[in-house]
């Protein structure tokens, strides 16, 4: 008989999808995290796969305390808080699930878990086959023959599955916990007394009732324990009771509540969830309604796709047709240009084709098709001389979709592209960085409602995807002519809109445009690695593994894989092993062995896996992953940076992430070693001082903090000096660290929590301390509220420059993505401002660099630092010269500050 009801424990899936997520840092494109959401929609849906017939219920705890509290109030005393990135995706999930018509539960004011027991008894009575999907031993005692429980891992437990697991029946489980007791509820138990000893009490007496009648026949100091902890073990038996009897808001069983896909589509597409918006069959989201600002939002209206038909599309394979084609180009203005090639990496992808769109007629002249029976083609050579002056022509304007890539690849050929007129996804970003992605397909679908021929749709998927050379031509030629057309169609679309906003236009053309082939530059000239280098560390960090190892081992008293959580668990916490008490429990009721969970334990076995586990990391990620990276034919190392991915204008980067490359240890500071400059070379490190502070500065006007930048003092000492009502000049050690991380703490938001957590103190005395602060700083206080109003009022803020960082969630009814939007508005304008103003310094330092100096290159930027590649002789020269450009980048109500460092290596710059 199949299984007709499934009872979701869906708050037990919500904290198993956080925390198994978190690491993949799942947002959307405003930054939202979605990571619990898609974890537990995820789960959901692979349950609907798996029992299609089955009716699913999803289970969620209330807010707030209930009637186990009443018992005991310290019941989960020891619970942390939530953490806000978890919290805020509650409110949104549960939209999700009523909008895919499934069956909501959350009964104030009681646990998921009595909500559950409740339903499984009336199941249970109608002789109804139910799944309670659940990893919580709790529910076992829930077990019958028409109940079963579906474990995290997929294991379904029936009567003798939980014999098997637990050591007792069902009905015994609630003897058994109570006799246990759980550290991660806070319910007592009995001392000492673990699953093994519980087990075998059961086994011999039956009952809990058995075991207290019998407690005298029990020796020792756990005898002893028990027959002190009977009242403990009458409250814990109360306390692991589930309530069966819970009043239900609606007959759960019998109602439908349908499903509404416009909705859903909505939602999926807000947040981001674009392979199930595609599964809605169709369904299209409807605009949603928000709040309209003072000024209107740099959005555009979708046109009809009947724009399609004006265009034409033509594959060039004979001489006649490209030399008419040439004509075209050299006679105009502007036209709009792709190339399809090999692969994504730059650095050596290969021409296939060559895509052009003239007026409203698109080509594609394919060069090097080379699959069997493939026509013949145009010589690669010819068409690539005859377009070069072209390409390389200062009078005739580009247009295209991420043309740094195309840039890239034409280098590859000894090709410049010059005169770059527009480029679509540089001006989506500028309009608007967070309304979608800024990849052609998306940009698309948002902008046209045109839903493109994807590359997977031409060459695959996957270990059987094609390269485009392999693609037949009669679908080749069509998927590279749309590209050029609707990048025509997007440019006119994003042009109108853009013309609209003059401090974003001008942010485009001064600032994101003339980037581009800085950026191209930057990225070819790579940055040399001393190899063996980072083989040496290799070597010395596998020696310092296998010596913690051994530490562990010896202490331990026990070999076991340092790498296996379920082995550390096993060691750390179990009556085997250490023993520890575990401070923090997986979402499945296990001792967490992260490493937040395991830097509040005390032990020097611990202390040792925690050194472990970062070395490992670091050997990992970097020291094995770097050589790798580096060009077979430059031997240099050369990143791709990314122009429009972060929602506030930094520049991120990938293969590698430099950004990530750790500083702070002696071991992570040593790979910025293995970054190196070429013989006759050295590194120059440009690096700006406290910029979001002084931006801070300037645009809150805080008096202050303005006479703090302006007579240069150490502004973290003169923050303790005030905050603590101390001479500048008594200041310790402690008092700036103190200042420093609220100084840098504020501006991101931090609320008292937060900052007791950083820097080890009470959450009153940190309370306190930002009191403090902002009785000392009024104008940051004020310019924090105030910034909040007007993000309120016109749904943005904007950096110095005039860039606009939209805040979709700024008007939300859910308080907490609110607040999210709220903290995200008091720190953009900093963040954006910062990533503006280095910008603009690359740009006025790379007009003074020249084209081809090759005395200077500039060859990194990251978070607020230029990296140069300088000729020994000239580098106190360039370093000076440097300096006083990117001082003078942009001008503020207090001065900018560069700190230049040079040496061998990036390490020694800095």
């Amino acid at each position: 008989m199949p299984h007709k009801l499934i009872l979701l424990d869906g708050s037990a899936f919500l904290f198993r999808a956080y925390f198994s997520t978190i690491s993949q840092n799942l947002t959307n494109d405003a930054g939202f995290p979605t990571g619990a959401m898609f974890g537990v929609i995820n789960a959901i849906k692979q349950l609907q796969r798996k029992y299609p017939e089955a009716k699913m219920i999803a289970i969620f705890d209330a807010k707030g305390k209930n009637h186990r509290h009443e018992l005991y109030s310290d019941y989960k005393a020891h619970r942390k808080p939530a953490e806000d990135d978890l919290v805020v995706q509650i409110e949104p999930l549960y939209e999700i699930i009523r909008a895919m018509g499934l069956h909501f539960m959350c009964v104030p004011s009681v646990e998921a878990d009595d909500v559950i027991a409740t339903l499984a008894k009336i199941a249970d009575k109608r002789q109804i086959k139910t799944i309670i999907a659940s990893g919580d031993k709790d529910l076992m005692q829930l077990v019958s023959d028409n109940i079963t429980q579906l474990d995290m891992k997929g294991q379904l437990y029936d009567r003798q599955a939980v014999i098997e697991k637990m050591g007792v029946a069902p009905e015994c489980i609630l003897d058994l916990l109570a006799l246990t007791g759980d550290s991660a509820d806070n319910i007592p138990g009995v001392p000492s007394v673990g699953p093994k000893t519980a087990v075998k009490w059961l086994e011999k007496f039956e009952t809990i009732e058995g075991v207290k009648d019998n407690a005298e026949q029990i020796g020792g100091k756990v005898g002893e324990k028990l027959r002190d902890s009977f009242d403990k073990l009458d409250l814990s038996y109360q306390l692991v009771k589930l309530k069966s009897d819970v009043e239900l808001p609606c007959n759960i069983l019998d109602d439908e509540p349908g499903v509404d896909n416009v909705k859903l589509a909505n939602l999926y597409q807000q947040y981001g969830f674009a392979m199930w918006l595609k599964q809605l069959d169709g369904t299209t989201p409807t605009p949603v309604q928000t709040p309209q600002p003072t000024e209107p939002a740099a959005e555009v209206e979708r046109p009809s796709t009947e724009w399609l038909n004006d265009y034409t599309q033509t594959t060039i394979f004979a001489q006649s047709d490209f030399d008419n084609l040439i004509k075209r180009l050299e006679s105009c203005k502007t036209f709009v240009f792709d190339l399809e090639t090999t692969s994504l990496d730059y650095m050596n992808a290969k021409i296939v084709g060559w895509v052009f769109l003239v007026d409203k007629d698109s080509f594609y002249i394919p060069v090097a098709h080379d699959y069997l029976d493939a026509p013949q083609q145009l010589n690669f050579n010819a068409v690539l001389n005859i377009l070069k002056p072209i390409l390389e022509s200062n009078t005739i304007g580009k247009i295209g979709q991420n043309l740094k890539y195309d840039s890239h690849i034409l280098a590859n050929y000894q090709v410049t592209l010059q005169h770059i007129a527009d480029d679509t996804m540089i001006k989506s970003y500028c309009l608007n960085s967070v309304a979608t992605r800024h990849n052609m397909d998306d940009l698309s679908e948002h902008y046209l409602g045109h839903k493109t021929i994807h590359f997977a749709d031409v060459a695959g998927k996957g270990k059987k995807q094609l390269s485009f050379n392999q693609v037949n031509l009669e679908v080749a030629a069509p998927y590279a002519c749309e590209d050029v057309i609707v990048t025509h169609r997007l440019n006119e679309v994003l042009a109108n809109a853009l013309v609209k906003f003059p401090d974003l236009y001008k942010l485009y053309l001064k600032i994101e445009l003339p980037l581009i082939p800085i950026l191209v530059r930057m990225e070819r000239n790579g940055v040399a690695l001393d190899v063996q280098a980072l083989a040496t560390q290799q070597v010395d960090i596998v020696k310092q593994m296998a010596d913690i190892t051994t530490q562990v081992f010896a202490l331990a008293d026990k070999e076991f894989n340092l790498e296996s959580p379920k082995q550390v668990g096993e060691v750390l916490f179990s009556e085997e092993g250490l023993g520890l008490e575990a401070k923090k429990k997986t979402p499945k009721g296990v001792p967490s062995t992260n490493e937040e969970a395991l830097r509040l334990l005390d032990h020097p076995v611990v202390d040792l896996i925690l050194s472990y586990r970062a070395l490992t990391k670091l050997n990992s990620t970097y020291l094995e992953a770097l050589p790798k990276q580096v060009d077979l034919h430059t031997k240099r190392l050369h990143t791709s940076y990314h122009q429009a991915l972060t929602a506030t204008g930094r520049l991120s980067s990938s293969n590698p992430n430099l950004q990530n490359i750790p500083i702070r240890s002696e071991q992570g500071a040593r790979i910025r070693g293995a970054f190196i400059a070429r013989e006759g070379c050295k590194i120059l490190a440009a690096d700006y001082s406290q910029i979001e502070l002084r931006i801070m500065a300037h645009i809150s006007q805080d008096t202050h903090l303005l006479d703090a930048f302006n007579n240069d003092m150490d502004v973290h000492s003169a923050t303790a000096s005030m905050m603590f009502g101390i001479p500048i000049d008594e200041v310790t050690k402690d008092h700036r660290r103190k200042a420093k991380a609220i100084n840098f703490g504020l501006i991101y938001g931090m609320s008292a929590f937060g900052l007791a957590k950083q820097i080890d103190i009470s959450r009153t005395e940190a309370k306190q301390y930002i009191d403090a602060y902002f009785a000392n700083y009024p104008g940051v206080a004020q310019y924090m509220e105030n910034i909040k109003e007007t993000a309120k009022s016109q749904g943005f803020v904007e950096t110095v420059l005039g860039r606009r960082l939209y805040l979709p969630q700024i008007n939300h009814k859910n308080k907490m993505l609110q607040q999210h939007a709220l903290r995200t508005a008091i720190n953009a304008p900093m963040q954006g401002s910062s990533a503006d103003i280095i910008k603009k310094a690359m740009i006025d330092v790379n007009n003074w660099i020249g084209k081809d100096n090759p005395d200077i290159k500039m060859i990194m930027q990251v978070h607020d630092e230029l990296v140069f590649e300088v000729k020994d002789s000239r580098i106190d020269e360039f370093a000076q010269k440097i300096q006083s450009l990117m001082e003078n980048a942009h001008g503020l109500d207090i001065p900018l500050k560069v700190d230049a460092g040079i040496g061998d290596s990036w390490q020694q710059a800095h």
